[in-house]
């Protein structure tokens, strides 16, 4: 898939996330896809900067719902 057409997909699936992650308080944003390592890069804020569960709502969470869709993507990390 070429890196507009996933860098869309991505924004779409992390849309879907979004009322979850606000229901917390918290705020999600995409940041950058490197189709290389397939690594996705992700700001969190509000509650989330500080929340302790975050690495899990990242990991089980965002990263699974991206794998299972897009099979390119082998990592999300906050930054």
């Amino acid at each position: 898939m070429e890196k507009e057409k996933m860098i869309a997909k991505i924004k779409e699936i992390l849309e879907e996330a979004e009322p979850y992650v606000v229901g917390h308080g918290g705020h999600i944003s995409f940041v950058d896809y490197e189709a290389d390592s397939g690594r996705v890069y992700v700001n969190l804020q509000g509650a989330c900067e500080n929340c302790s569960l975050s690495a899990i709502t990242l990991k089980f969470g965002l990263e699974e719902a991206l794998k299972k869709d897009l099979p390119d993507i082998k990592e999300v990390i906050a930054v």
